[in-house]
């Protein structure tokens, strides 16, 4: 699917701009740090802003495609799942990213899953840290 290659060459090179246009505006973010989603494509791209300035070394290192049922309707949608490895503070993660696509090939459902436990904390420390920085969340956000 042309949204997967164009998405991870926008994750690889760090170009938020690049995927504006990639995601649905409805998209959900289910995070691996944050027991409630990101909705919404304005939040989602400050998020991602934050997270291609919190990964360091990061690259992918694998894909798959088929489908999955989303969480919110439980219908399968055609989906993509990308392995990655990087560094936060130190920490190297392990993880994959699943996307799932709508009807018109943008990503509208956005999960991550990471290892080991060290390393999420590491990540939602850093996270935090960024969304507050950038006034996306307030420091006792729902974690």
């Amino acid at each position: 699917m042309e949204t997967v290659e164009r998405f991870r060459t926008a994750v690889e090179k760090g170009e938020l701009a690049a995927l504006d246009d990639l995601f649905a505006q409805d998209i959900r973010f289910v995070s691996p740090v944050k027991f409630t989603p990101f909705e919404g494509k304005p939040m989602v791209l400050g998020l991602f802003g934050v997270l291609l300035r919190t990964f360091e070394d990061f690259r992918y290192t694998g894909r798959f495609e088929g489908t999955a049922e989303t969480s919110t309707d439980g219908e399968e949608a055609p989906s993509a799942i990308l392995v990655f490895q990087a560094t936060v503070h130190g920490k190297q993660i392990h993880g994959i990213d699943l996307l799932q696509f709508d009807e018109t090939g943008r990503v509208k459902e956005f999960t991550v899953m990471v290892r080991p436990q060290s390393a999420v904390q590491a990540l939602g420390q850093a996270v935090l840290a960024g969304l507050v920085a950038d006034g996306l969340v307030a420091e006792s956000a729902d974690r």
